[in-house]
């Protein structure tokens, strides 16, 4: 199996419910987060040219969070749910799988020491 990877960014604010009102990230705040893609494929299944995906093709998730993600409040764009790093990764993976099936993980970074991933 081979892997590639691709990180992108954007600057966005939320707010976490079912915290105690004191907890830090009850409050109203902001990240600039970091969001990791993972494609993977057997060696059957490259390209011609011996990618498991060309990484031009991501631009167009790059233009997605740019237009949804980016500058915006995070309670507003996913209203169903709870903006944490976990839930964002799910939602992200379930929004851009269709479109990329070789995806195996997403990750999303809040702070240059934490991460969440999910993997199905």
């Amino acid at each position: 199996m081979l892997r590639i990877t691709k990180d992108f960014q954007f600057s966005a604010s939320h707010r976490l419910d079912h915290l105690p009102a004191d907890h830090q990230c009850a409050r109203l705040h902001g990240h600039n987060y970091t969001v990791q893609l993972e494609l993977s494929a057997p060696r059957e299944d490259l390209t011609p040219a011996g990618f498991v995906r060309d990484y031009g093709d991501l631009s167009d998730f790059k233009k997605w969070l740019d237009t949804e993600l980016d500058h915006r409040h995070l309670n507003e764009v996913v209203p169903d749910l709870n903006p944490s790093a976990e839930n964002l990764a799910m939602w992200i993976y379930s929004v851009w799988s269709e479109r990329f099936p070789e995806i195996t993980a997403v990750r999303v970074s809040e702070t240059p020491k934490t991460w969440a991933e999910y993997r199905p």
